[in-house]
């Protein structure tokens, strides 16, 4: 066995093997896989060998299509063959709600360039003739996807992996991880030590014991999961090709045909957590006790759906642990504070991701850069909230969803309340509808007193859009406050911090007393946040930026290595807050504030640190929404105080509570893009229009400076714009096809109805020489194409003037 190796991958199933060989591809031939039994001995051995292209977010959809395509690549290379049965797939839809799903991965896959088509139910049944019509409303039929062998795809990915210099070591345990003093790690077995630079956590069943070994406790949990195979269906004789693979969301049931006989699949509502604390040592290579009583009901649901198969016999029944994180996306991506330590793991549909998840994860091993938006699998979604307790209960819920549609209107609800702000309770009080952000609360928008927060799940418009209406409404005309302590807040501290900032940030870093937009940057020049900057004192800045990605950017800081005379910390549970919207702002502020806050006295952007009521607060002048703002920063134990200063200050002025539909709502009436929905990583300064915050010409050699000046050089290929849409029907949620002249030319990043200006608005990306004020376009939203015209200025105050009144 190797001493030496430049990356050690732990675990043998199609994650590790994937990892492994596209390391070697790149050039990385030095790299090793340790497995403690037999390849494919974990999860990967049962698995039912399904593959898909189609995914609720667009970026994974490209990686699963890449896995797809890969297994023709792996079987030219190495001349085995990988059990492609290469027969597409079929969604069956059941309901209204169904339908439009349907319709709208439809219209992504017409920007993703995949093949689909929406079919009448006749035509499905044509394709799968076990289907009994009479259960459902249409279909969407995709040409990319089917089955592979699982242990034919693993095999090929190791020969691949090998024919290039890789090892692979079976039979061989890993008993410790010692991080060394130059950055590598030492990986102890049974069969010897190995020094590496880095180390893959691909463990599967097994990646909590791995994530142990470093001081880690990782979000994964294993689920039991069934499936049968029958035994012979007298109506599948004769068929000229397999019946396409098919999933059926009423029944909650995946098949496709296997032989002569069918494979069908469940994610039961009466689910079961397999081995919570530790995953056994000696488990390999087996299966789990039947349970066919505990998914009786899905079993009666594909029976009636598909008689055919009740009226057959169960030849097998397979039950095996499959892992999962709370969301049911992969943890993939390096871990701060343990460089050279990377996680691939809770994949649980393996055949379909783990051929994009080694792409992506070699790509940022070896150039620190994943090469792609990953943000939808990357481990630093989670934070220290993620506990096993709440795992469990995420998971479970994930799984018993699995094929439950999320509407984009609805919040799950397992482990929920959470993390709460003080003022939770007394939102809650005032009709607030909450979502959870990092998992903390925040409002989504408020009921009118005498009437429940609830809506109707839906693609469509909800009994919510009169309320969100009112509450645009009084920020437009008056006054409104929404909570914003789920935004993540971080405080960089020291009298170097001003130099560390400006490597850091492309923009200038404001004097103190003055803040700022900053974007932040990839050294690929792409978008890895778009953040403010308040300098509070010379060596005292606060950071604010997207809830969701705290952990994510405090991973960025960290790689950024701060010097020792910087402190870098999140604020995210340590800073409270609310934001105070409309002309009639300033007027409830001075009844509170110990400071001068007239316009001459509290101009755009700046920031003053003083008493708002009884509490000492930071405040912003700034906003969201495009109206005469402030933001309003405390710590926890002033939060309530200030809330009711606040009320008190402004109830004689109409003071209405709003919240983050609303933000939505307002910020496109202003052209405002947002970071996760609109700027992501996988877009430049000039694409987002972030460029106006770049500043090329100070001297600090920042972060991507070199990629941004080249693209100023070169023009950007796409631009970012907001469109004003006619659509009566329903608002685009994401990722839907942008057309001109029936061609794919671009796509959605976010929309909502723009409610004062009564004009249903979009926001997305299209060829930079078609990013022209009222350039035409088409939207498919729920199949309907729907004319899109751009705004190119914003079709609310365009010169900002009431932003800064």
């Amino acid at each position: 066995m190797k001493t030496q190796a430049r990356v050690v991958v732990i675990g043998g199933g199609v994650v590790g093997v994937s990892v492994l060989y596209h390391l070697a591809k790149i050039g990385w031939t030095d790299v090793v896989l340790v497995e403690k039994y037999e390849l494919t001995s974990g999860s990967t051995w049962h698995a039912a060998g399904g593959v898909t292209t189609l995914n609720s977010d667009a970026n994974v959809s490209r990686l699963q299509k890449y896995t797809f395509d890969l297994y023709r690549e792996l079987e030219r290379a190495t001349g085995q063959s990988c059990g492609i049965h290469h027969n597409g797939g079929i969604y069956l839809a059941a309901t209204d709600g169904q339908m439009d799903f349907l319709r709208l991965i439809h219209s992504r896959a017409r920007y993703l360039r995949m093949d689909t088509e929406l079919i009448p139910v006749s035509e499905a049944k044509r394709r799968n003739v076990l289907i009994d019509e009479r259960h459902f409303k249409g279909a969407l039929w995709r040409e990319d996807g089917g089955h592979v062998d699982p242990w034919l795809v693993t095999q090929a990915y190791v020969a691949a992996a090998r024919a290039m210099g890789a090892e692979v070591y079976r039979y061989t345990r890993v008993t410790g991880l010692n991080p060394q003093r130059d950055g590598s790690w030492e990986v102890v077995t049974d069969k010897g030590v190995i020094r590496a630079e880095h180390v893959v956590n691909a463990g599967g069943l097994w990646a909590r014991e791995v994530g142990r070994l470093v001081g880690l406790e990782l979000p994964v949990l294993a689920m039991e999961h069934h499936y049968i195979l029958t035994e012979a269906v007298p109506e599948l004789a004769g068929q000229e090709r397999e019946i396409i693979n098919t999933t059926d969301f009423a029944g909650e049931i995946y098949l496709r045909q296997e032989g002569q006989g069918v494979l069908l699949g469940t994610y039961e509502q009466n689910c079961r957590v397999w081995s919570p604390r530790a995953t056994p040592d000696d488990f390999h290579s087996q299966l789990l006790p039947d349970d066919l009583d505990r998914i009786a009901p899905e079993l009666e649901n594909g029976f009636r759906h598909f008689p055919a198969i009740g009226r057959v016999g169960v030849r097998k029944v397979i039950n095996g642990p499959f892992t999962f994180s709370p969301d049911g996306n992969p943890l993939v991506g390096p871990v701060r504070g343990l460089p050279g330590y990377w996680n691939a793991c809770a994949v649980m549909a393996g055949f379909s991701q783990g051929g994009g998840i080694g792409l992506v994860l070699s790509r940022w091993i070896a150039e620190n850069d994943p090469g792609q938006d990953v943000l939808a699998m990357d481990c630093a979604r989670y934070g220290l909230f993620a506990t096993p307790r709440y795992t469990s209960i995420k998971v479970q819920e994930n799984y018993r969803r699995r094929f439950r549609l999320l509407y984009p209107n609805e919040e799950m609800p397992a482990a929920r309340p959470f993390r709460r702000t003080p003022v939770y309770d007394r939102l809650k009080a005032k009709g607030a509808a909450f979502g959870a952000n990092f998992a903390l609360e925040g409002p989504l928008w408020f009921a009118p007193p005498g009437a429940e927060p609830v809506e109707t799940p839906t693609y469509r418009r909800s009994e919510a859009f009169p309320h969100i209406r009112a509450e645009c409404h009084a920020v437009r005309t008056g006054v409104g406050i929404t909570e914003i302590s789920n935004y993540a807040k971080y405080e960089v501290l020291g009298k170097g911090a001003r130099a560390w900032l400006d490597r850091v940030f492309a923009s200038r870093i404001p004097r103190p007393g003055r803040m700022g937009i900053a974007p932040m940057l990839s050294p690929r020049g792409r978008v890895m946040g778009d953040l403010s900057i308040a300098c509070v004192a010379e060596d005292r800045f606060l950071i604010v930026g997207s809830g969701f990605a705290e952990a994510f950017h405090m991973r960025w800081f960290s790689r950024a290595a701060p010097p020792d005379d910087v402190i870098v910390r999140s604020a995210c549970s340590t800073l409270t807050g609310f934001a105070l919207s409309g002309p009639k702002a300033r007027d409830v502020l001075e009844q509170v504030a110990d400071f001068d806050v007239s316009r001459e006295g509290f101009r755009f952007f700046a920031v003053k640190e003083g008493a708002v009521g009884l509490s000492p607060a930071l405040v912003q002048r700034c906003g969201f929404t495009g109206e005469l703002g402030y933001e309003i920063w405390v710590t926890p134990d002033y939060q309530l105080q200030l809330y009711e200063d606040l009320l008190a200050a402004g109830e004689p002025l109409g003071l209405a509570h709003y919240g983050g539909r609303a933000v939505s709502s307002l910020r496109l009436e202003k052209n405002y893009g947002s970071f996760n929905r609109d700027f992501r990583p996988d877009y430049t300064p000039a694409e987002t229009g972030l460029d106006a915050f770049v500043d090329c010409d100070k001297p600090a050699d920042f972060t991507g400076k070199a990629a941004v000046a080249a693209e100023r050089e070169r023009g950007p290929a796409k631009r970012f714009v907001v469109f004003a849409v006619d659509a009566p029907h329903g608002d685009v949620v994401g990722y839907e096809v942008v057309l001109k002249d029936g061609e794919a030319v671009g796509h959605v990043t976010s929309g909502a109805f723009g409610h004062w200006v009564g004009q249903s608005l979009a926001a997305g990306y299209v060829p930079a020489e078609l990013a022209r004020d009222g350039e035409v376009f088409a939207i498919d939203i729920l199949g309907e194409e729907c004319r899109a015209v751009v705004t190119s200025r914003p079709l609310h105050d365009p010169d900002g003037e009431r932003l800064r009144a």
